[in-house]
């Protein structure tokens, strides 16, 4: 029988990058998240704005990045500038505040349009390991390691197991997309 046990991590693994894109997308309040693509040239590596500076939020609004080496202030604005957060950074010379903006209805709906983006990318995702799977159920049949009866049982098996995490993606969409369009 195939291992359902390594579909079912895959899956679960689908989920949690979804969840960290879903994170990353920012909803009108201030969320460190927004800052772990973020990458500054330190010591010749780029490294994660959150691995180089404390990140603190004064109030739901304002993100507060103190880099530990003072020499990151300018690095940091710079490539928070050139991200698509759209946030310009306020540099006092110790720190950098983000002020959120509160979000548009025309922003509201591009980003509603990403997370649906990223949902759909999770779908396929969450589909191709199902195909991995019927693949390695057919694989076993014609070994013999397997019988049809096996084979069928399992590929419905997978089916319910996919049907159950697709459910989890639109659920998990659903709530950000809530969560975008509240004022």
């Amino acid at each position: 029988m195939a291992d359902f046990q390594e579909f079912t991590r895959k899956m679960e693994k689908t989920l949690e990058v979804l969840g960290s894109q879903f994170a990353s997308v920012r909803a009108g309040r201030a969320n460190a998240q927004v800052l772990d693509r973020i990458t500054v040239s330190y010591y010749g590596q780029d490294t994660p704005v959150g691995q180089v500076a404390s990140i603190s939020s004064p109030d739901p609004r304002t993100l507060v990045i103190q880099p530990w080496d003072g020499s990151l202030l300018k690095p940091i604005e710079k490539a928070i500038q050139l991200s698509d957060l759209g946030i310009n950074p306020q540099n006092d010379g110790r720190i950098i505040r983000l002020v959120f903006p509160q979000l548009t209805e025309e922003r509201r709906k591009d980003l509603t349009k990403q997370v649906k983006k990223y949902a759909e990318d999770a779908k396929v995702a969450v589909r191709n390991i199902r195909r991995d799977g019927m693949d390695s159920l057919k694989k076993q049949l014609k070994k013999s390691e397997i019988t049809e009866d096996d084979q069928k049982k399992g590929e419905k098996d997978l089916q319910e197991l996919t049907d159950k995490y697709i459910k989890k993606v639109d659920d998990l969409c659903a709530k950000k997309e809530k969560e975008l369009m509240e004022i």
